[in-house]
């Protein structure tokens, strides 16, 4: 199995700036890809960033420019450094990794517990 707990999360002002980590460990082999999901109350969770085994980055619109992901292979640790940041980005933020289920599909099978992330105006 695979375990991620993140850390990093709390409170920012509008403007400011957070660090998100994410350690993985036990078969971390099995994972293909990494990403960080949010979820506000009352909003679906929604994709924020999401890197490859080969490094490889992809962002929601609304963070470009703004959030990077990054991952530490060394460490199993995956990163979200987040800037400018807005009240609009308050949500519970949680780690993923994706792996292969067959027949050439990933699916996100692997979820952190997840951290709120507030931004005050």
């Amino acid at each position: 199995q695979v375990q991620l707990v993140e850390s990093g999360g709390g409170l920012a002002q509008a403007g400011g700036s957070l660090r998100l980590s994410c350690a993985a460990s036990g078969s971390t082999f099995r994972i293909t890809a990494m990403g960080w999901y949010r979820q506000a109350p009352s909003n679906k969770r929604e994709l924020v960033a999401a890197i490859t085994s080969g490094g490889s980055t992809n962002y929601a619109d609304s963070v470009k420019g703004r959030f990077t992901i990054s991952r530490d292979n060394a460490k199993n640790t995956l990163y979200l450094q987040m800037n400018s940041l807005k009240p609009e980005d308050t949500a519970v933020y949680y780690c993923a990794g994706e792996r292969e289920i067959g027949a050439g599909f990933r699916r996100w099978d692997y979820w952190g517990q997840g951290t709120q992330v507030t931004v005050s105006s």
